[in-house]
């Protein structure tokens, strides 16, 4: 069958994604807090969390190809690479991202709001999927069948703004019996919560749960691109 101009010229599009930014930094959050890693900002986002601190990711940025994010990650030289947003996954070459960035050999997390379907995401990479509590506005947006697909790899985060919010989670573990599946980490909104108060309510409450604050802001407060 002949090649069509409009074929040749199809064949030739490389796969690409509108990109916030990427940096090298610690990462603050997660299992692997405290490592060398890059991040790769995705644009764009669904939801809109009245804590949210990543709220110019929302728009603009700029397109990259695939091939080029991958040549800009590798020369940091770090090991873990931490895919996020944004919403990673409202851009479906993510996903295409993801696996390449398994196939070159890197630690590799995704940063994912719990609201859109995580099923498809290469198994080599670590899924980090917050649960919405009551304060972010958008607790209405979590996909609970998400839950099905969390493994011991997994992770699962709430970000708590009060108490009443703590209240939410901790009935939300239970009934889903979400430390049977994976890591969980409750996690105070930055300059609402004290530390100290989520880590009482813990102990308190004896919870299968990590406290986790983001090591990056009490390093270098809230500067975009850390």
């Amino acid at each position: 069958m002949a090649i069509t101009s409009l074929d040749s010229e199809a064949s030739a599009v490389r796969p690409r994604l509108r990109i916030s930014e990427i940096f090298h930094s610690i990462q603050g959050e997660a299992d692997s807090v405290g490592w060398p890693t890059v991040f790769v900002r995705l644009t764009g986002c669904p939801l809109r969390c009245t804590w949210c601190d990543t709220a110019y990711a929302f728009e603009g940025g700029g397109w990259r190809a695939l091939d080029e994010i991958l040549a800009e990650v590798g020369g940091y030289g770090a090991r873990h690479v931490c895919v996020t947003g944004g919403e990673p996954l409202a851009q479906k070459r993510c996903l295409d991202l993801l696996a390449q960035l398994c196939d070159a050999g890197y630690e590799v997390s995704l940063e994912t709001s719990g609201a859109l379907d995580i099923s498809q995401v290469d198994p080599r990479v670590r899924r980090v999927m917050d649960l919405k509590a009551p304060g972010s506005g958008e607790s209405a947006r979590n996909l609970l069948s998400n839950i099905g697909h969390l493994n011991a790899r997994d992770q699962v985060k709430i970000v708590l703004a009060d108490r009443a919010d703590y209240e939410w989670a901790v009935m939300t573990l239970r009934e889903h019996d979400l430390a049977a599946r994976c890591t969980l980490l409750f996690s105070p909104v930055y300059g609402q919560l004290e530390p100290r108060a989520l880590a009482e309510w813990i102990l308190q409450d004896r919870l299968p749960v990590r406290l986790q604050i983001q090591l990056h802001k009490y390093l270098w407060g809230e500067a975009p691109g850390r």
